[in-house]
């Protein structure tokens, strides 16, 4: 439906934690029409418990970076995605270290 209205091109996605308020994560994502000159920001709310929400990669190729990045700082899983593991931290790293619940000395 965005794609139809000319809105093309994915710029970016990014998650913010609202602990402990429910929904708990608030998904942006940032969608540009290059022929409208035009963007577009598009808000998704999410559970605390097990968040998970369809990849975009099948309509937006760029999405895939940017949904490995939520799902390694935030935990958020992105059903789909064809290689959805850390970009940021070591793959042995405990945790989502952007959760508003993740420990400030990190998990020992």
């Amino acid at each position: 439906m965005v794609q139809a209205a000319g809105y093309n091109f994915l710029e970016d996605v990014t998650a913010v934690d609202w602990y402990p308020s429910e929904p708990r994560f608030q998904l942006s994502y940032h969608i540009v029409s290059h022929s409208r000159k035009e963007r577009i920001r598009l808000l998704v709310m999410l559970p605390g418990v097990d968040p998970r929400i369809e990849s975009m990669m099948s309509v937006w190729p760029s999405a895939n970076y940017y949904e490995r990045e939520v799902f390694d700082l935030f935990g958020i899983v992105f059903t789909g995605h064809p290689n959805l593991r850390r970009i940021l931290m070591p793959d042995d790293w405990q945790g989502h270290p952007l959760r508003k619940d993740y420990p400030v000395e990190g998990y020992r």
